[in-house]
């Protein structure tokens, strides 16, 4: 090898190339890592309402370190994402010593469950936790469910109100049984058991029958109707509390 003068010019290139990295990969570091880049100041946009600025400084407080390089942007989305009412954060780098955040809070669609979790369904279907005032959480529908179903039942709300919206009626909650089984309850106080959904009678179909015929009919005694079941296939069935009759002790069911 010694006496093979191309094969040591072409080891002596060789190591001049990893000494030289080695170096460049020394400054580096030890310009990254160097106090002349500190991390000065961390800059939060987004369109908020329910994030407030004691909540960010409290999740920040003491954990955001190292230099404007070394800082773990994906540990700062984490920590920021922990702030209640926050679905996303995005951070980046803005030379020469900041970081800018841009939060995305999620929008109430409606609460979920029966119980007082203060959990929380997103206008994207996503469930949350997070805390709403009482005026606010009047106003929301409720959603129940098994776990898991948030998005489907957001989608079904979704459709359920526009079939609705002829008759200027809006959902207070809609439930999906563990056995699959719709019901909803409407502003007007009024329980519609919708049943199992199905490709022949699907319950958007069973919902839009009984919108088409309910100002003809049903609108003129809605005061009084406490249930609807839609659950037949050519009509359906009533139960009006304050009528007595021979055939139950409680309530009267008529099909039409």
């Amino acid at each position: 090898m010694w006496a093979e003068p191309r094969l040591l010019n072409s080891a002596a290139s060789a190591l001049y190339a990893l000494a030289l990295f080695l170096a460049l990969y020394a400054a580096g570091f030890m310009l990254a890592h160097s106090p002349a880049f500190p991390l000065r100041a961390i800059r939060v946009h987004g369109d908020l309402e329910k994030v407030k600025r004691g909540q960010i400084v409290d999740a920040l407080q003491g954990r955001v370190s190292g230099t404007f390089f070394t800082c773990d942007i994906e540990a700062v989305r984490s920590m920021f994402q922990t702030i209640p009412w926050v679905r996303r954060a995005q951070v980046r780098r803005y030379w020469p010593d900041r970081l800018e955040v841009t939060l995305e809070e999620h929008v109430a669609l409606a609460r979920w469950g029966q119980g007082a979790e203060g959990r929380v369904v997103n206008t994207r279907g996503e469930l949350f936790t997070g805390r709403l005032d009482e005026e606010r959480a009047a106003h929301l529908p409720l959603f129940v469910g098994p776990e898991g179903s948030e998005q489907e039942i957001a989608r079904s709300y979704a459709h359920f109100l526009e079939l609705l919206a002829p008759i200027s009626l809006r959902l207070r909650s809609i439930s999906l049984s563990p056995r699959r089984s719709w019901s909803i309850v409407l502003t007007n106080g009024l329980t519609v058991q919708l049943g199992h959904d199905g490709e022949k009678d699907p319950v958007r179909l069973r919902l839009a029958r009984f919108v088409e015929v309910y100002p003809r009919t049903l609108a003129r005694s809605s005061g009084r109707l406490k249930y609807v079941d839609l659950r037949y296939p050519n009509g359906f069935a009533l139960r009006i509390p304050d009528i007595q009759g021979t055939q139950s002790r409680n309530s009267t069911q008529r099909e039409s």
